[in-house]
């Protein structure tokens, strides 16, 4: 087997309604072609506490790192993405907001993803309701392993979706996509859209929105191709 300094090195960042586990089939994935892998925790609470977060993460890479975001964590990798360490980026059903752009109204082009309906407040921290989270967010995953998702949900912070990025990494990144073409939580057309803007590597998954969870070994084999393509590139 290779070993870590051969094989590269990824860090993960999950998106809302989630935690680190959220990779946990694609992970061992990577470790078996010998990848150094650290999934961040994302308190959820903002996003520059969840930029901060990725970053920390990311100063503890010992060198060419490749970065991989699902969903919300696709603007928290947009705004972190430019550190030094990284070599690449990888979207999966994600966010990609331009600097400073405002994402509701770009995603307002779009048909109104289903998911959002099931958002709910209290005491300024935002769920999905049970029965959204399971035909929605986690539409495609096996009932009872949905029902594990949903119970670990991480609440959102009120203010989060309204984050603007300071940044825009995938302007001075390579980056790859996976778009999910039965996603019910980001209009596929809005991530095609985001992936042709980026000028993204992009392929189409026939998955709902947690296609790490449904397809992990096509979404491992997506991180495989940026760490091989972005080997030789230097970091920043």
């Amino acid at each position: 087997m290779a070993t870590e300094q051969q094989a590269g090195r990824v860090v993960m960042v999950h998106g809302a309604y989630a935690d680190g586990s959220s990779w946990a089939d694609v992970i061992p994935l990577l470790h078996q072609a010998g990848v150094a892998v650290m999934s961040v925790q994302n308190p959820l609470t903002s996003l520059a506490d969840d930029a901060a977060a990725t970053r920390r993460a990311l100063d503890l890479q010992d060198g060419p790192t490749v970065l991989v975001a699902h969903s919300w964590a696709g603007t928290v990798i947009s705004e972190a993405g430019d550190h030094p360490n990284v070599t690449g980026l990888v979207y999966v059903a994600a966010r990609a907001p331009d600097a400073g752009e405002d994402y509701a109204a770009l995603a307002g082009r779009y048909p109104k993803a289903p998911a959002s309906a099931g958002l709910t407040f209290t005491d300024g921290f935002g769920r999905l309701n049970e029965a959204t989270f399971l035909a929605h967010f986690a539409n495609g995953v096996p009932e009872e392993r949905a029902r594990v998702l949903y119970a670990a949900q991480g609440p959102i912070a009120e203010t989060l979706f309204a984050s603007r990025t300071t940044a825009a990494a995938w302007r001075t990144r390579p980056c790859w996509y996976a778009v999910s073409k039965q996603d019910h939580t980001i209009a596929p057309d809005l991530e095609r859209f985001l992936a042709d803007r980026m000028g993204a590597t992009t392929i189409e998954v026939d998955a709902g929105h947690l296609s790490m969870i449904t397809h992990p070994r096509v979404i491992a084999d997506l991180v495989l191709e940026a760490i091989r393509a972005t080997a030789e590139r230097p970091t920043a």
